[in-house]
């Protein structure tokens, strides 16, 4: 297959400082591909240019062979492109069910009516995992589950591209494993995944390749094996060892 998205020398300012400088990489179709940095690196800025929330200062944003750089995000789940936030923000108010229908209602599946984006939706919460909560208020829900919500409510829009922002992070080694093995079921069923993560074990277990940033470059990229194994990429993630008082 060939690349689904191609990121060209995204870069982003904010009043003079750049948070993203000369970014570029690709995305093959039907792979996962882990972006992974330090907090600060610039993931979440680059993210937010790849899902139209950031106009980039420079730089294009390439999706199946379509030059979207700028484009509105409301368009984008037409597009088939998904993502979530590292902040959860479930319409509150809403049960679970009704969460997962709104985001079904908007996506490339172009379902008509309520009653079929609620169908649709509780095939979604099945298959997360989240049916028995079905008629649950978020509120009433642990952070893996809202997580998982976070996850669904995406789903729904039908995506051939997700984008996925640290939906790991504050995950218990029980929940990662849950986690690790849905985006397996996610992506078996076609959809390519993009993802932010610090949980390196699922980076591994889940990721072909994995782009790593610092300080809002792109600095390697490659399998997981051999960026784990890159000197700079370790002494980033660990620093320098502390010389023993002995």
């Amino acid at each position: 297959m060939g690349n689904i998205l191609e990121i060209k020398n995204l870069s982003k300012n904010f009043k003079g400082l750049k948070a993203v400088s000369n970014v570029s990489f690709s995305v093959e179709e039907g792979k996962i591909t882990g972006l992974i940095g330090s907090n600060g690196a610039g993931k979440t800025t680059l993210f937010n240019m790849i899902s139209g929330v950031f106009p980039p200062t420079e730089g294009n944003v390439i999706y199946k062979g379509t030059d979207i750089t700028g484009m509105k995000p409301y368009k984008y789940s037409g597009l088939g492109i998904a993502r979530t936030f590292q902040i959860m923000k479930p319409l509150a108010h809403m049960t679970v069910l009704d969460n997962v229908a709104s985001g079904a209602l908007y996506g490339k599946k172009k379902i008509g009516s309520l009653k079929h984006a609620k169908e649709y939706a509780e095939e979604i919460l099945e298959f997360t995992g989240l049916y028995e909560k079905k008629d649950w208020l978020p509120g009433n829900m642990g952070t893996a589950y809202k997580k998982r919500l976070e996850v669904a409510r995406a789903l729904a829009t039908n995506p051939d591209l997700l984008l996925l922002d640290e939906v790991m992070a504050g995950l218990n080694p029980t929940e990662t494993d849950e986690a690790i093995e849905l985006f397996r079921k996610i992506n078996s069923n076609g959809t390519t995944i993009l993802l932010i993560e610090h949980v390196m074990r699922a980076v591994a277990n889940l990721c072909e390749k994995v782009v790593v940033m610092h300080h809002g470059e792109m600095i390697t990229e490659g399998t997981p094996q051999e960026v784990m194994n890159d000197p700079y990429v370790i002494e980033i993630y660990l620093g320098k060892e502390e010389e023993s008082d002995g």
